[in-house]
This record gives structure tokens, C-alpha cells and sequence, in this order.
């Protein structure tokens, strides 16, 4: 840490030092006053460590401020003694040094015989924060020291927790964050190449058609491990491609009678298009396959160099044969593998596992001049070049859906280290399959969904919201009553927001009062905010496990939000209602921090991300929000005639469509719900007359399928 100022505060002889931050280090804290009195000086600090050990370490971002009290020393000497010694000399023989702003003599301060004139001592705690002019953060609660320490103690304790909430140590949480590794079979503790830097690759889609939910499934888990590792403060190069020529792409150019490469550039956009909706951030880099033809073909030609590859008639195959290693990552055997191949085994390879590196161009295909004739790349071989490129032959990161790891990644596998030997990637991270109502995903039985399809319907943050909801490495199966049940969690999670939203701006001007006494928030609301940040940081360095998140730790912040709203509309005393003001401001920042990391914070405004959760019901449901009005005056009008039948036949036939009624005091509201008759078997009724995807041949199951 670099050292910007020193701080000395002669009346009551507090010390403290500013820090410029280094996320590389980890900041001391302690806690150094300099009593000089008719008491062990070394015995008064030893009280302090019993609550200074509970704050843990500060951490931070580079450059940030940090204010850090003086670490402890060790003190020998007895002082107050009333010899003839200077305040210095005393000060010096228990290992303070001596400087030109420390340790001033203040006039009427000491006695005759050096010993300090008895008053009242204030203790000041210091937080990380930036720094306000000249002017010092802290604690507003002052603490009166006198010969009772022990008395005081828990006192200075309690205004320290409610100081702030502190943040975890930054190289602590690096270093629990563990993922699982496909290649090991087994969790392992994350430890980047090179020391606060990570590069990522993961396949991107063949851009021939819209994106399926398979493919949302991917690329949400892999931005939030991405928002992850920006989260714990690592530079993060992620890169993540687009398969622009490719059999099928020039198969449905042929269909629709559209160039293939214009195809493939629409796709893509479309693909962007879709990312942006569900909030998966940009990636560092995405580099298109025709954009890289040289980098292919010089990594062709030196696997031909080594060895490892031969060319055939203007095709040139991977030699498995010579790659003794193949199968590391799958398992499998090469006698068993005929896979690699997206077309019928050629006779003309030496071995049928054998693959294409290079494929001789035919007439009306995209084609680029190569050292064997015309032609265009093979599947496999595009990865490997392009993860070489921007990240070199050895990186962290290697990741895509379960369905890739055989026989793509087994074959980048075996290129990558055939073009060097040195290539080498330390985590192979693999999502697991999409299925709908509990059936694999395909055309023939009417549930292949896209993400339009889905988004239609339901919000974006909805289907992310439902795709977190299960583990990556696990299945999750997509149906109406489940993506239903996400689109109604995140609405309860925005209307909550917004409340808290309402409630702080409606006492915006008294909590800014400068004569009111400054506000701190209670002590339950402290421990629930570092509650939830213990738990939100241990569960995502358990190799993101969101479902937990979801399904615990953030229900019950909200449920905690809502009790204090509930507080807060009644009439309490000042101090009081300033202290849950305060505890709501401080929880509301940490469930966004929550919510930023896992993704599912929209740039948009609260009540225009709930004014669309609205309208895609109100679509979902078939009706206007007019009629959904006159059913409410309707329902007013029975319930005042005493017709309490019809009443609640008219609510009832509301929630079968998942619009809930809610009466408050004089006034009737609506908001969306889960509808009653939701556990649906086959295709779900709201999709019945979407349009079918355009794709054929789909996968068995979905996932990022190239």
C-alpha cells in the first residue's frame, strides 16, 4: 500500500494513516492511541484487539482511499511515571517515531509533572471510504474514555458494526472460489496463469437462424461467471465467437436462396440482439471465422509441420493416430470414436475419427486460397486459432455446453496441442442440457423454443431469472409453470425495489436534515447485510450456485425490505425512523450489488421494468388493461351491492388468467401472478400459434450446439 497522508489529531491523540489501495495487498488494520498516562500503554491496546479481530480486512479497487488506523505495536514501557522525561522521550522508548506533525505538546494539556491533565478521550474509528476534501470519515458515535475501558468497549464495538458494512478481503475471496474442471472430473480452487488476470474463451453460435433457449442457457451462465471474476476484481479477456461459415449455413442460404455470409452477418446481430435482452455483457472480444483465415492456415500448416496432419486432395485431416492423448477431456477410446464428422465417414482418411482441418471448396460454397488448393476451415480447427490469437496457446478458461465437450473440445484439444506443445487450458467448464416439460427439445414434438418465442411472452429478466434458478452443470428443464413462477419472482423482486425506492424518496429531504442527529442503522440490519454478503460470496465461489441465491438469500432480504416498510408506516420517534430509513438505504445497495453480479439489475428505471412484467401478463392473459379496470369497477360494484358471489368469481376468473386483485384501504390495484391452472402437460397453449423455427435438423437436446 502507498502511503498518502498521515493524520494527527493532537487534543486527544488519535493517529491515522490514509492509503491508496492495492488489490494486490492486503491492507492492515489496527487500532494505536496514544495515552500518555499512569497506565500500561501495552495493556490499553491489547483491549482494542479483542474487536478490532472481528472487522477482518478492508479490500477494495486499485487507487481507491483507505483509512486504516495505525497497526499495534509492541509497547515495554510503564509511562506516567513522574520523572523528569519529555512527552517524546516517553513516546520514544515504547517504539514510536518521532515526526515533525506528531505528538505536538498542547498548551494546558499536561501537568507539571508531564502526566496528562484527566479528561474525557474520544475514540474514532475509521472506514474505507473516499476521501471529502481534508476532512476525515468518521464515526459519528463518540465514546467518552475514562478508567472504566472494560464498560466502554462493547459500546466502541457496536459503533464500529454500525460504521458501515466492510467488505471481504479481496485475495481471501479469490482464493475460495472454486469451479469444477471437466478435464479433472473433480472442484478445484480457481488460480488464474498470471496473478490477477484472467482470459476466457467459450464457442460461440453458428450464426444461421435465431437462438435458442439452449443457447441462453449457456451464454447466462458464462456472463455470470464473467461478472463474477470482474466482481473479485480480476482483468478479465473474454472471448467468444461466431461460427460465420459453416455446412449449415451455406444449407439454409441454399433454402432461402440468401448469400451466406450476408445470412450469417444478419444472424449474428440477431444473436447480439437477443444477449443485450437478457443482460449477458458484451465480451472482451468476438471474432467472426472469416476474419481469421490467415491465423487458421498458419496453425494448419504447422500441425502438418509436426506431424499431426496430411492433406488430401485439397482436404487436409487431423492424424488421431498421432496424437496419443486424444480422449483426455471425453473418456472415450479411440477405437470408439467415429465421431468429429458432420457428414459420412471418408474413406479416403487413414483413420475414421480422423477430422477435417481444411475442406476443399465446391461450386457456389464460400471459398479462400489455402497452400492445398481453395477452400474453407473445418468446424474444430476455427476455436483453436482463435483462443490462440487473442489469448496464446495457454489460457484459464475453456467453456460451452456438456454437448461440446465430444467431439469438439476433445478435437481443439488435440489441434491446439499438436500446433504446440506448450498449449495447455487450465479450467474446462461445461453447462448442462435444456429440456422442456421433462422431454428432450426438438421440432418433431412441438417444443423447440427460441429466445424470441420465449421473450414474446415473458420478460428477458424472466427467462434469466428462470435459467439461474438451476445450477449450470445440472439439466433444467423449461416449462410454462416454471418460467411463469421466474416472471412472478421478479416482478415481487422490482415492486419490493420500488417500495424502498418510494419510501426513501418520500423522506429524502429528513434524512438530509443538517441539524438531525446523524442516523445509523440498527443492529439487525447490519448483521443481515453481512448475513447476505457471507452468504451470496460463499455460495457463488461454490462454483456459482445461483439456485441458493435465488431461492434463499435474496427472498429473504426482500422479505427483511418489506418489514421494515411495514415499520416505517407507522408513526415513530425521529432517531427511530431515521435508523430504519438508514438500514433500508444500506440493504437496498447490497441486494443491487447482489443482483448486478448475478445479472438480473436493469439500466431501466423500477417502474418501467414493472410496467413491462405488466404488459407481457396482460399479453399472456389475452386481455387489455382496460377490461382488467371495468372487472375491478365490476368487482367494486358487486362487492357494494353485497353480491360477494360474483365478487369473487370475477377475482377468480382474473387469477386463472395471472392477474391477481389487491385491496388497499378504498382502492383496488392489480399485478401479475402465477395463474391458477398453470401445470400444463404437452405443448403450453401460449405457444400453440407461434411460429415454428425456421432451423431443421435440431438437436436432440439444446444447448450451445454449434
Amino acid at each position: 500500500m502507498k502511503l498518502l497522508k498521515q493524520y494527527n489529531h493532537y487534543h486527544y491523540y488519535n493517529y491515522a494513516k490514509e492509503y491508496e489501495f492495492s488489490a494486490s495487498s492486503t491492507p492492515l488494520f489496527g487500532f494505536q492511541r496514544k495515552n500518555i498516562g499512569r497506565v500500561s500503554l501495552k495493556k490499553l491496546y491489547s483491549d482494542f484487539s479483542m474487536f478490532s479481530k472481528c472487522l477482518g480486512s478492508f479490500g477494495g479497487e486499485e487507487n481507491d482511499k483507505m483509512y486504516c488506523l495505525e497497526k499495534d505495536r509492541e509497547w515495554t514501557a510503564e509511562i506516567g511515571s513522574s520523572d523528569d522525561e519529555s512527552v517524546d522521550e516517553r513516546a520514544e522508548s515504547c517504539g514510536v517515531v518521532k515526526t515533525s506533525d506528531r505528538l505536538k505538546r498542547a498548551n494546558n494539556t499536561w501537568n507539571s509533572n508531564g502526566s496528562p491533565v484527566e479528561r474525557p478521550r474520544t475514540c474514532k474509528i475509521f472506514t474505507l471510504e473516499e476521501i471529502s476534501g481534508e476532512e476525515l470519515p468518521m464515526l459519528k458515535e463518540k465514546i467518552p474514555w475514562g478508567p472504566s475501558r472494560a464498560r466502554e468497549l462493547p459500546r466502541l464495538s457496536e459503533a464500529i458494526m454500525s460504521s458501515g458494512p466492510l467488505s471481504i478481503d479481496m485475495a481471501e475471496r479469490r482464493s475460495e472460489f472454486q469451479v469444477y474442471n471437466s478435464m479433472t472430473k473433480q472442484k478445484e480452487t480457481f488460480k488464474p496463469r498470471v496473478e490477477g488476470k484472467v482470459g476466457m474463451y467459450v464457442c460461440g453460435v453458428t450464426s444461421y437462424d435465431l437462438s435458442h433457449i439452449g443457447h441462453a442457457r449457456a451464454y447466462v451462465a458464462f456472463d455470470v461467471l464473467y461478472r463474477y471474476l470482474k466482481h473479485l476484481g480480476y482483468e478479465v479477456v473474454y472471448v467468444r465467437n461466431f461460427t460465420d461459415v459453416d455446412d449449415k449455413i451455406i444449407r439454409r442460404a441454399n433454402e432461402v436462396g440468401e448469400d451466406p455470409v450476408a445470412l450469417s452477418g444478419r444472424f449474428c446481430q440477431e444473436f447480439l440482439s437477443d444477449m443485450a435482452d437478457l443482460q449477458c455483457l458484451l465480451p472482451t472480444h468476438q471474432p467472426r471465422v472469416t476474419d481469421h483465415m490467415e491465423q487458421i492456415k498458419d496453425m494448419i500448416a504447422q500441425i502438418i509441420s509436426n506431424g499431426c496432419a496430411y492433406a488430401v486432395d485439397g482436404d487436409v485431416y487431423f492424424s488421431v493416430d498421432n496424437f496419443p492423448n486424444y480422449g483426455t477431456l471425453s473418456g472415450r477410446k479411440l477405437e470408439d470414436n467415429r465421431a468429429g464428422e458432420r457428414v459420412a465417414v471418408d474413406g479416403r482418411k487413414r483413420n475414421p475419427a480422423d477430422f477435417a482441418l481444411w475442406k476443399a471448396a465446391k461450386p457456389g460454397e464460400p471459398q479462400w486460397e489455402s497452400p492445398w488448393g481453395p477452400g474453407r476451415p473445418g468446424w474444430h480447427i476455427e476455436c483453436s486459432a482463435m483462443s490462440a490469437h487473442y489469448l496464446t496457446h495457454a489460457f484459464d478458461i475453456h467453456g460451452g455446453g456438456m454437448d461440446l465437450i465430444f467431439p469438439h473440445h476433445e478435437n481443439e484439444i488435440a489441434q491446439s496441442c499438436a500446433a504446440c506443445s506448450e498449449s495447455r487450458v487450465s479450467y474446462w467448464l461445461h453447462n448442462g442440457f435444456v429440456t422442456a416439460n421433462d422431454e428432450k427439445m426438438s421440432k418433431s414434438l412441438g417444443n423447440f423454443f427460441t429466445i424470441r418465442e420465449v421473450t414474446k411472452l415473458y420478460h428477458p429478466l424472466a427467462l434469466r431469472y428462470f435459467l439461474l434458478g438451476t445450477h449450470y452443470r445440472s439439466p433444467v428443464n423449461y416449462s410454462i409453470s416454471q418460467i411463469e413462477i421466474a416472471s412472478d419472482s421478479v416482478f415481487y423482486l422490482y415492486q419490493t425495489l420500488q417500495d424502498s425506492e418510494d419510501a426513501l424518496s418520500e423522506s429524502k429531504e429528513e434524512m438530509m436534515e443538517t441539524n438531525a442527529k446523524p442516523a445509523r442503522m440498527g443492529s439487525d440490519a447490519q448483521e443481515f447485510i453481512n448475513k447476505l454478503r457471507k452468504e451470496f460470496e460463499a455460495k457463488l465461489a461454490d462454483d456459482l450456485h445461483t439456485p441458493t441465491i435465488l431461492t434463499s438469500s435474496l427472498q429473504e432480504a426482500l422479505r427483511f425490505i418489506n418489514t421494515y416498510l411495514t415499520k416505517l408506516k407507522k408513526k415513530l420517534p425521529k432517531q427511530q425512523k431515521l435508523s430504519f430509513l438508514k438500514g433500508l438505504e444500506e440493504l437496498q445497495k447490497e441486494v443491487k450489488q447482489v443482483l448486478d453480479v448475478l445479472g438480473l439489475l436493469s439500466s431501466l428505471s423500477y417502474a418501467e421494468v414493472l410496467g413491462q412484467l405488466k404488459d407481457k401478463a396482460l399479453k399472456r392473459a389475452g386481455i387489455t388493461e382496460e377490461e382488467v379496470l371495468q372487472s375491478i369497477e365490476e368487482r367494486m360494484l358487486a362487492r357494494k351491492n353485497k353480491e360477494f358471489e360474483k365478487s369473487d368469481q370475477i377475482r377468480s376468473d382474473l387469477v386463472a388468467k395471472g392477474i391477481a386483485l389487491m385491496d388497499l384501504g378504498k382502492d383496488t390495484v392489480w399485478r401479475p401472478c402465477v395463474p391458477a391452472q398453470q401445470e400444463q402437460k404437452g405443448v403450453p397453449a401460449q405457444h400453440e400459434n407461434l411460429p415454428a423455427p425456421a432451423a431443421k435438423g435440431p438437436p436432440p437436446v439444446l444447448s450451445a450446439d454449434k
